[in-house]
């Protein structure tokens, strides 16, 4: 419910990048990173490890979720990462890719493994944690910093809390040289400070730069030479600042995201599919929200989180009902608008164009009220479709739950 409630709030859409495509925009900004080369085929694999040239290499596989060196693919392989001989490469490639990987963050289903980075082999002295957030409290990005990485910061932060420092930064001035010196310190550099301090102020650049909601590099590690070098990383973009960064958007990886999520963006609907029998069709986040509540408060289970917003149109009220049904899940269908800026007779338009087209096999119950309203129900009654009407939002939510009962 937590993601829910997140997006439910903001109406936010934000972009994650595979760990390859971060490496690429880091190094743009003058971050060190080490030297990777992604591969999409297990013959792409084979010609990187060798472009690599050394006798070891690191093989990792490419999802939108974190634990990958824990995961297990669904195939029996165990682990995402693995350092493997450069003679291996075909086995492990042919293995990961095509596969699905189920990790910790994953969620059970797992996610499906289309690209392979073949990395060079570090030698590295120690491992950090380094990441950088926007903040609720401060108003603003925070550093948070960790002189033990490569592990989980849950973990740690349970563990050791007192390892972690956190830096929150003026947004309009940047980090200042002392903070700077702060967030070195604390990560226990023992190479050039100096150096690793561009390092630290490149990645906030970054952050702000590419308007970043995250940066996490995990770990952040020092070499044999003492320089830093991100690891791993991961970047998380404001899909608001989209139009600023059209060649990053355009890297989306559509096959990491449930396919009903793409496509409710499309049509700027805002959806979010539950494991319920229920679904949900409402305008505004709010009235969602205490939708999902009263048909759990009646005996029921939401299927989906659905807000269309203040201005559907007819046609995004057809898409929302082809999502909706696309759940095989859904047995039926409640459909609760308050009419403000959101017309009541244009949602019934779509609602009888949606059950005419779609040739709706499940209950819909429809509760209409506000701008409009008798407009809508006259439609809907005129309509001669078996539509179970309700007068409020507890008669709407406790027919649709009588509905499959």
């Amino acid at each position: 419910q937590a993601r829910v409630a997140a997006s439910a709030m903001g109406g936010v859409r934000n972009l994650n990048l595979h760990e390859y495509q971060s490496a690429q925009i880091m190094k743009e900004s003058g971050v060190n990173v080490p030297f990777g080369i992604a591969a999409h085929t297990v013959e792409d694999a084979v010609k990187a490890a060798a472009e690599i040239g050394d006798e070891q290499v690191v093989i990792k596989s490419q999802i939108l979720a974190g634990g990958r060196g824990l995961g297990k693919f669904t195939n029996g392989l165990q682990g995402g990462v693995h350092i493997i001989d450069t003679t291996d490469v075909k086995e492990y490639a042919e293995k990961m890719l095509g596969g699905t990987l189920v990790t910790k963050q994953s969620g059970a289903a797992g996610k499906p493994v289309n690209t392979v980075l073949l990395a060079k082999k570090m030698d590295l002295a120690k491992e950090f944690y380094f990441a950088i957030f926007m903040d609720r409290a401060s108003g603003g990005p925070l550093i948070i910093a960790c002189s033990e990485g490569g592990t989980s910061i849950e973990d740690l932060a349970e563990s050791s809390p007192e390892k972690i420092i956190k830096v929150p930064v003026n947004i309009t001035t940047g980090p200042t040289d002392e903070q700077i010196e702060t967030v070195v310190n604390g990560l226990g550099v023992s190479g050039d400070k100096e150096s690793a301090g561009d390092q630290i102020r490149a990645l906030y650049n970054l952050f702000v730069d590419k308007d970043c909601t995250m940066v996490e590099v995990n770990p952040l590690a020092e070499d044999t030479d003492g320089n830093l070098i991100a690891a791993d990383a991961k970047i998380g973009f404001d899909d608001n600042a989209e139009f600023r960064h059209k060649d990053i958007f355009d890297q989306r990886d559509h096959t990491q995201e449930d396919p009903r999520e793409v496509a409710a963006a499309k049509w700027d609907l805002n959806y979010i599919g539950l494991d319920g029998n229920i679904g949900c069709m409402v305008n505004g986040a709010g009235l969602a929200m205490s939708t999902m509540d009263i048909i759990s408060l009646n005996g029921g289970s939401p299927a989906n989180f659905l807000d269309v917003g203040g201005g559907a149109k007819v046609e995004q009220i057809k898409a929302a009902f082809e999502i909706i049904t696309s759940d095989p899940a859904v047995k039926a269908i409640l459909v609760n608008i308050f009419g403000g800026i959101m017309k009541c007779d244009i949602i019934a338009e779509g609602i009888i164009e949606a059950s005419r087209e779609l040739d709706l096999k499940v209950p819909v119950v429809v509760r209409l009220e506000g701008t409009n309203v008798e407009r809508g129900k006259q439609l809907l009654e005129e309509s001669g479709l078996d539509l179970i009407t309700a007068d409020d939002l507890d008669d709407a939510a406790t027919k649709a739950v009588a509905s499959i009962a």
